[in-house]
């Protein structure tokens, strides 16, 4: 199935050659149909809001106070607890491919990673300008925050721009039909459609999602049936008609994956009050942990029950392969930890990673994304994601 991001062009000859003739007729016949298609397809984009400002998450926009004020119903606590991920305004073009491919060697994981496998970088930026990566067969998507776009980057390091002005666009999520959908940190926060261009969900019981006390939408993912989990402070389900949920448990939340089958929602984090055992194993490689991962129940509707806490290490994005292992970033590299939250090891990063996905030709290809100094890596391994 063809993707819906890959976007389609006109062809610009039509505007230069005629191949039923040099007639004023039908000149105007063809300058109809390209205006016709024109507004097509400005319709499915997002108009300008002038309102929000591209490249500015919304706790850092100038005109946050004065909307909140505006369109909440309790604005004192949501101008209190803004809060979310900024690194910095990015600089220059899409990036460029890094230089001299760094190469970084691992410790192997039994049924995971082989001994001595490298990891090698792709492609380098500045400012925040890649989050949320989605492996795919050929490459990753990542979110420009900054640079309010979407780009692929290629096993080679190639790199193509799949979609512009999303608005401080910072998460993405890829449905089970291949529809794209971009979580934007704008004033006026928001998940949209990326092709064509429509708004999925954008408000909270009649007021935007701005006014949740819980600052900037972090990350999200979509489940099988159109749905979409996000969180922003705390864990939410977006239904597929867009009407979004109460805040599930007490956990703040942060980066987000479904089990092989969907029935289980694991979310980074450490409930209140939660202690690791005593005599936790952790590899000797491996540093010691923190952060951890909280489980859900999903139900058949989306909603979530029986919240508690899986494991004690994770502190960011993650992934999951196919046998139901948890490979999740923290303490400067990636854990990888099994579905009933036993930790199997620590795989060292070049540099510490914000994030990882599952993607390449088999989908053997572990992706991930460093927090500072914005690059992107890859390393091979020996299972697969979903």
């Amino acid at each position: 199935m063809t993707p819906r991001w890959v976007f389609s062009h006109l062809n610009p000859k039509l505007f230069f050659s005629n191949p039923f003739g040099d007639t004023m007729k039908t000149k105007i016949i063809l300058l109809c149909l390209f205006t016709l298609t024109s507004f097509s397809v400005l319709a499915q984009q997002q108009a300008a809001d002038p309102e929000r400002t591209p490249g500015v998450q919304a706790r850092q926009d100038s005109n946050r106070d004065a909307f909140i004020l505006e369109h909440c119903a309790d604005p004192a606590a949501a101008m209190a607890t803004a809060t979310g991920r900024g690194r910095g305004r990015g600089r220059g073009g899409p990036g460029s491919i890094a230089p001299g491919q760094v190469m970084f060697t691992v410790s192997g994981i039994s049924g995971v990673i082989a001994n001595g496998t490298r990891w090698r970088s792709l492609w380098t930026d500045t400012g925040n300008n890649a989050d949320s990566p989605i492996g795919v067969e050929d490459g990753v998507l990542v979110a420009q925050n900054d640079k309010s776009q979407i780009l692929k980057v290629g096993l080679d390091g190639v790199v193509e721009l799949v979609a512009t002005d999303t608005y401080t666009g910072g998460a993405l999520a890829i449905a089970p039909n291949g529809t794209l959908y971009v979580g934007e940190r704008a004033l006026n926060q928001g998940i949209w459609q990326v092709e064509p261009r429509q708004v999925f969900a954008n408000t909270m019981n009649g007021e935007p999602l701005d006014c949740l006390t819980t600052g900037v939408l972090n990350d999200m993912i979509a489940d099988a049936d159109g749905g979409i989990y996000m969180t922003m402070g705390g864990v939410y389900y977006i239904n597929p008609e867009g009407v979004v949920s109460s805040r599930y448990g007490v956990n703040g939340g942060n980066g987000l994956a479904l089990s092989p089958s969907g029935s289980i929602l694991y979310v980074t984090g450490r409930l209140p009050n939660a202690s690791p055992p005593a005599n936790l194993s952790v590899p000797t490689n491996a540093p010691e942990p923190s952060g951890g991962l909280v489980a859900y129940d999903v139900q058949a509707d989306g909603s979530l029950r029986n919240e508690r806490q899986l494991a004690w290490a994770g502190g960011d994005g993650m992934a999951v392969d196919t046998n139901g292992r948890i490979y999740v970033t923290g303490n400067g590299g990636v854990w990888v930890i099994s579905s009933a939250g036993e930790i199997l090891g620590f795989i060292n990063t070049p540099r510490s990673m914000i994030s990882v996905s599952l993607g390449g030709p088999n989908k053997s290809t572990l992706f991930g994304v460093s927090i500072r100094d914005v690059e992107i890596f890859a390393i091979d391994i020996l299972s697969q994601g979903l």
